[in-house]
């Protein structure tokens, strides 16, 4: 049992779970929580190693062992250990540093998210699970976006990370993927045109900018319009995470129809 927070697996964690450029460096990042755990391992992602307490339930017990029977590092640390590394306030017995997987893009992608200068945690997690709920084929982040295997992400995320491949991108890199699968690139903008008259049907590249400055001028040079929602009288906005969503799922919606 780990009982020092000077344990070598400790200051790794801790390391991860403090600095974007810690978890690329070492090409790993920390799930929390029993449901993480369970869908990084039922996507087949590679545990480095688990930690786990006493106060873990029977739910994640079973998993722990799972993990131990196909080879996973698991060990137990003290209640004290996991709560000076836990990253919420009540914490559920466990952790574990999964290495990175590069979801391979679909060929001929045809709906992409691009979440632009989106820096509050909460809202790009729920902009990756609004995506892999709504079909979306790869999430590409571009410069001046939060990480998006942070630990707020991440939670936010629910999963969507282990089913959706998120690539961290460059300008340059984005466009030549636009061209390439010859890709509709609009902006989510309250002065475009209304997502119930635009066709969403085609290969599509949806930008959703933060909500203080808005898209970056790199994604207004790459896009071909703008799209909005319509909304009620006398409201302003929506947040970036609800908006984006609105989006994916109108896509979704057309796509079905069109199907059908």
């Amino acid at each position: 049992m780990i009982l020092s927070r000077q344990n070598s697996k400790i200051k790794f964690v801790r390391a991860l779970l403090g600095r974007a450029k810690e978890r690329r460096e070492a090409g790993a990042f920390v799930v929390e929580g029993v449901r993480l755990a369970e869908e990084a391992a039922k996507a087949d992602w590679k545990f480095r190693f688990v930690l786990h307490d006493e106060t873990l339930s029977e739910r994640g017990k079973a998993l722990v062992e799972r993990l131990r029977s196909k080879g996973a590092d698991a060990e137990e640390v003290s209640v004290e250990v996991m709560k000076s590394v836990s990253e919420t306030e009540a914490p559920q017995g466990i952790l574990a540093v999964v290495d990175f997987a590069n979801l391979p893009i679909p060929k001929q992608p045809d709906l992409i998210l691009i979440p632009d200068q989106i820096r509050d945690p909460g809202n790009l997690g729920t902009l990756l699970r609004s995506a892999a709920a709504a079909g979306v084929k790869a999430a590409l982040i571009p410069p001046e976006t939060a990480d998006a295997f942070s630990p707020k992400v991440l939670r936010a995320g629910m999963g969507a990370h282990f089913r959706l491949p998120v690539r961290e991108t460059s300008w340059k890199e984005i466009r030549q993927i636009a061209e390439l699968n010859s890709l509709q690139v609009l902006i989510a903008d309250m002065d475009g045109a209304s997502c119930w008259q635009s066709d969403l049907t085609q290969p599509t590249a949806l930008i959703v900018g933060g909500e203080a400055g808005g898209a970056s001028e790199s994604a207004r040079g790459l896009a071909d319009g703008k799209i909005s929602i319509p909304m009620a009288d006398e409201t302003e906005s929506l947040n970036a995470g609800a908006a984006g969503s609105i989006l994916m799922f109108e896509a979704l919606r057309q796509r079905t129809e069109d199907e059908g």
